[in-house]
Formats: C-alpha cells, structure tokens, sequence
C-alpha cells in the first residue's frame, strides 16, 4: 500500500470501531444533554392486553296515556265572539230607542255566555311517566397492555397504555453505581 493511504485507512477504521461500540442506540442531539440519556430500539416479545369491567347504570322509565280534565281559562275569544253574536240578535230585537239598549244587552251577554263556553273544562290526553328502576351493564374495555421486550439480550417487561408493535423505543439513563 501506499504511504499516503495509510491515515486515511487509520482514521476509517478507529471511526468504524467508534460506531460499532454504540451498540444500535442513538443520542437525540436536538435534546439537551440530560445524565447521559440515550434512545434505542428493542425487540417486542409478547403483548397481553389488560382489560377492566366498567359498569354504567340507565334509569328505566314506564310511560303510558292518561285522560286529564283540564280547566278553560276564558279565552279572549270565546268572549268577543258571544259578544258580537249577542249584540247581532239584541239588535234585532229591539226597535226605536230601545235599539241601542237591546245591542248593548245582547253584547254584554253574549260576552258572559261565550266566556263561560270557552271556560268549560274538557277531557284531555297526557303521557305520564314513571322511573320504574335502573339497568345495569357492564362493558370491557383494554385498560392497558403487558409488554415483554428484549434488548442487548436482555428480557424486560413493562405495561404500557399503547400496543407497541414489533419494536419498542426505550429510553436508556446511564449513571455510575453508588
């Protein structure tokens, strides 16, 4: 070989050796430094879903028709209308002077009558309900997941709240023994 080769050749083979000690983890440069943490991939065993039981309660009702008598107010117009009917016939009846006097009877009632009409009670439909109890009912639902991973040989295991797939990302914190 060349003599001019040769550092380059150097400097390639100490910078290889340098990589292949980072043992497939990577420092997140955009992070900063932090006690030497460092991210890395590890290989997913096994995932078991965990499961909890909620339970939820629904008030039970039981609805059904009912006749109701409900009361007239007296509307406005029941009352204007037996009025004007009234003061039609009052005016009818009445001749000369009287005239005027019979319209104004005839109005006043046939105001009263068509009051009392509109104010009548009647006979209604209503729904009426009643709660009756509740219902129950459980539902399961994925509370979690049991994890099982190995790295560099490793087995670990954790629960996390997510399925991670093959490969799960972990955080490695490197500090010196006490």
């Amino acid at each position: 070989m060349r003599k001019s080769m040769l550092p380059v050749l150097l400097i390639s083979l100490l910078t290889t050796t340098a990589f292949a000690q980072d043992g497939g983890y990577y420092r997140d440069r955009s992070l900063p430094e932090r006690g030497n943490v460092h991210y890395a991939w590890a290989d997913v065993l096994r995932v078991d879903p965990v499961y909890d039981v909620v339970q939820s309660s629904h008030p039970q009702q039981r609805c059904y028709q009912q006749q109701v008598v409900q009361q007239g107010d007296g509307s406005t117009a029941g009352t204007l209308l037996g009025a004007v009917i009234g003061g039609v016939l009052g005016h009818q009846v009445g001749h000369g002077r009287g005239n005027t006097a019979a319209t104004i009877g005839g109005a006043v009632v046939g105001g009263m009558v068509g009051n009392n009409a509109s104010s009548g009670n009647r006979v209604v439909d209503q729904t009426r309900c009643e709660q009756v109890g509740e219902r129950v009912s459980e539902q399961r639902r994925i509370a979690g997941y049991n994890v099982e991973y190995r790295y560099h040989g490793d087995v670990y295991f954790s629960r996390l709240n997510y399925d991670p797939g093959d490969r799960l990302r972990i955080r490695i914190a490197i500090r010196p023994a006490d």
